[in-house]
């Protein structure tokens, strides 16, 4: 971004980019630019995160949730505002890409997070109604959505203060995946 003469430390990354669509990102910050620059951006920054993410490794405990989830015969989504070739390059790189009954991508709806319409598409996909789901969301804009959209959500305090994901509306927060408040309270569902 310092060809567009933008300063992005960790508290404006936090506060305007974590867990929000790149076209969002883009009219915020640089609303000066024409769609076709803003695109070419978005491909770049885009590119760059695949380069640099080659070698992703799970947040802890997401394979022992993901276990959970099956044995219990749990439907499971992936619910992103990341761009479709990012998501599934994620998902390849940590071997997830057959894990997920479906993956709903805020790029094919008409409204992205924090909006609810990417988790209320993803129960519609799953049969499931809101009191059905849980949504785990490491962003306050992932918070937002799935709280509007009526379900119990898990806050991931990964990258954001706990404080921040509270304040949205997650019911709990954990810092990852193995936190024995988070097997508590799935234990006791």
């Amino acid at each position: 971004m310092q060809l567009y003469g933008l300063e992005i430390d960790e508290a404006l990354y936090k506060r305007q980019i974590r867990g929000r669509s790149n076209p969002a990102i883009v009219a915020d910050l640089l609303p000066q630019l024409a769609p076709q620059t803003s695109q070419a951006l978005i491909d770049r920054k885009e590119s760059r995160f695949r380069d640099l993410a080659l070698h992703l490794t799970p947040l802890a405990g997401l394979h022992q949730l993901i276990d959970w989830a099956t044995r219990h015969h749990l439907k499971q989504s992936v619910v992103t505002n990341a761009p479709g070739e990012n998501a599934g390059f994620m998902l390849k790189a940590l071997k997830l890409e057959h894990v997920f009954n479906h993956l709903v991508l805020s790029e094919e709806l008409a409204a992205g997070k924090p909006d609810p319409m990417p988790y209320q598409h993803s129960l519609q996909l799953l049969k499931l109604q809101a009191s059905q789901a849980i949504a785990f969301e490491d962003s306050p804009s992932g918070v937002r959505s799935a709280v509007a959209a009526g379900i119990f959500t898990i806050g991931i305090a990964s990258a954001q203060a706990p404080a921040d994901l509270y304040a949205v509306g997650a019911a709990i927060v954990v810092p990852d995946f193995s936190a024995p408040d988070l097997w508590k309270r799935l234990e006791s569902v």
